[in-house]
């Protein structure tokens, strides 16, 4: 074993499959925050009025493969943000009169802020475009299996029958909420000056909106330097979609297990030990991003408790917090568009699978039919009685009521079998389904 190489990249994503390899994971690396914070530097000074020579010189230097992340890293131990030393490299960079419109009036948070929206939205479309490729797989099987019958289940156990479309359907329309939340949400730029009064950039109310267009952010109503709105709203939106993709990640891997084999992942991933192993890998993966999120979102919620004009950490621990949870939901929304793209569904399986209780998952409808005339109580009882004779000695439950004396005269044979089966009683899932599919997206 030989040490690691100090020049090496110190964060690689060795441990984070989840989302190393994903589009989102160079639109988050430090070359893209890096980029936003030149820029964020760039356009400060293009709405500042810099004369036109001038801010070609300034563009010309602004570039990230001109700078050392590692170097700005280090370096910024001594202020406490990569701002500092990289106004001071972009600067040495520059002759004198390009370098005086560097960085004017504005302070550290108000780059490194504006760089934070700028990342998110170059990320935005890329988890946007992942969330609408998977709701649209969703949609594509809701419509296929609109009709197939399988069991419901609720804690964990066979509950009333329900479809494959509508579970579909339903996940669809959770990728949809996550996916109208992030495509709603204001990026605002920020500038306010070293305590949001814009007294250094010449008490202008109108340049934090002229800044906000110059590096293509939404304008800011105020220096939001202590009012953190717009991260909080973030790590919610970004949870919101960890969760939305979870429940499709924990149906698939609840329905792909061996014993129930409803749903499998097209192609599986494989075991360092067991050679017959197809393991749902991208609905772990989904599943652990989601499992992140939300503790990544509560730590951007408290730093909205940030005191007096700047905060002392709770703004230093938003930064790693954020990009890490762009990582996570872009990573998550990934897999789940390839794992839906790759879904196998077999309907079959679902079929035979209402038969497992023989006939007790479709006894609500039993109860319905019997309530008028024996009582609902008296109906609830018997059939309680009989789902336990019928679980016990491994009957059908339709045989264990033909022989109730107390049923005699109340439902023929013919009558009892057809309220007992399951692909009868699938409610308003159809209905449903088609009415889940007729919401689109929002702008």
């Amino acid at each position: 074993m030989t040490s690691a190489d100090p020049g090496e990249p110190a964060d690689v994503g060795l441990l984070a499959p989840a989302w190393a390899g994903t589009p989102v994971e160079a639109a988050t690396g430090d070359r893209a925050f890096l980029r936003a914070m030149l820029d964020a530097e760039a356009a400060l000074s293009r709405a500042l009025g810099a004369p036109p020579e001038v801010l070609g010189r300034i563009r010309e230097q602004a570039v990230a493969g001109r700078f050392d992340p590692r170097d700005l890293a280090l370096r910024a131990r001594a202020g406490g943000n990569p701002v500092i030393p990289l106004v001071a490299a972009l600067r040495s960079a520059l002759d004198p009169e390009a370098a005086g419109w560097v960085h004017r009036g504005a302070t550290s948070q108000d780059i490194l802020d504006t760089a934070m929206m700028a990342v998110t939205a170059r990320a935005r479309p890329l988890l946007l475009a992942d969330l609408d490729a998977a709701a649209d797989g969703l949609a594509v099987l809701a419509r296929r299996h609109r009709l197939a019958p399988m069991p419901g289940r609720t804690l964990t156990q066979h509950a009333v029958p329900t479809t494959f479309g509508l579970k579909a359907a339903g996940w669809r329309s959770l990728v949809l909420d996550a996916r109208d939340r992030l495509a709603a949400l204001r990026l605002p730029a920020q500038l306010g000056g070293a305590a949001g009064t814009l007294a250094a950039l010449g008490g202008d109310p109108d340049l934090p909106g002229r800044y906000a267009g110059a590096v293509g952010l939404d304008a800011p109503d105020l220096p939001w330097h202590v009012l953190r709105t717009p991260v909080a709203d973030l790590g919610g939106a970004l949870a919101l979609t960890g969760g939305a993709l979870a429940k499709l990640a924990a149906d698939v891997l609840l329905l792909s297990r061996t014993e129930t084999g409803e749903l499998g992942e097209g192609s599986g991933g494989g075991s360092s030990a067991m050679p017959h192993k197809s393991n749902p890998v991208r609905a772990t993966l989904t599943a652990a991003a989601a499992r992140q999120l939300p503790a990544l979102a509560s730590v951007l919620f408290a730093a909205m408790a940030a005191e007096d004009e700047r905060p002392a950490g709770a703004w230093h621990a938003e930064w790693q917090t954020l990009r890490e949870a762009l990582r996570l939901a872009g990573g998550a929304a990934h897999h789940a568009r390839e794992l839906v793209a790759g879904l196998r569904v077999d309907a079959d399986r679902m079929r035979r699978d209402l038969d497992l209780t023989g006939g007790l998952i479709a006894t609500e409808r039993l109860l319905t039919a019997l309530g008028p005339s024996l009582g609902p109580a008296a109906a609830r009882d018997l059939l309680a009685r009989a789902a336990r004779t019928a679980a016990e000695q491994g009957l059908p439950v339709a045989d264990v009521l033909a022989a109730e004396p107390a049923l005699r005269g109340v439902l023929p044979a013919g009558r009892l079998r057809e309220l007992l089966d399951p692909t009868r009683y699938l409610g308003a899932a159809p209905e449903l389904t088609d009415r889940a599919l007729r919401r689109g997206r929002k702008p």
